[in-house]
């Protein structure tokens, strides 16, 4: 069961992600988390850094799209200026989100890995998929109200991970 919640990789953040790594694992497209995985959950843009990211993706022939269950206008908000495509209220972990973008962007499932910073939603949801899953490290430590609830139980989960050697990371903070 908690093998559902074990990702394929995980790194500090999105800039730890190798965009030549990705592409000799054979994948073409990112489904990508927004808050806390991108930026801050209260931040409305895109910083110059996660621009840059978006090219370095672009510029190595990755799609990215963004799939986030925040409301359309945030997720429009951050997504328009970037030019990529997302997907919003995405009801992550359930799968259809993660077909939905993986149809859009009209890739094989080996083809496309999930990046988010959390494991009820993004990991379960990439790994129900049957895509690949990384994980990064949150942002920030604060959450969004319906977040703080779901860390709770995925600090527990992250602890037995790293009790077993499954997970190496700790917090940015420790």
């Amino acid at each position: 069961m908690l093998k559902n919640f074990l990702p394929d990789e995980h790194v500090p953040s999105v800039f730890d992600i190798d965009p030549d790594q990705l592409k000799d694992k054979g994948i073409k497209g990112v489904i990508t988390d927004l808050d806390n995985t991108l930026v801050a959950w209260d931040e409305p843009d895109a910083t110059e850094d996660i621009k840059g990211w978006f090219k370095k993706m672009s510029e190595h022939g990755i799609q990215v799209t963004i799939a986030s269950n925040n409301n359309e206008a945030r997720v429009k908000l951050f997504s328009e200026p970037l030019d990529t495509t997302f997907i919003h209220s995405a009801r992550k972990p359930l799968s259809k989100a993660f077909r939905k973008a993986q149809k859009q962007m009209k890739l094989k499932k080996d083809e496309v890995a999930v990046i988010g910073d959390q494991l009820l939603t993004d990991v379960l949801g990439g790994n129900s998929a049957g895509f690949h899953t990384i994980l990064v490290v949150p942002i920030v430590e604060t959450d969004g109200f319906f977040t703080k609830f779901n860390r709770k139980i995925e600090r527990r989960i992250l602890n037995w991970m790293r009790r077993k050697g499954k997970i190496t990371w700790q917090r940015r903070d420790q």
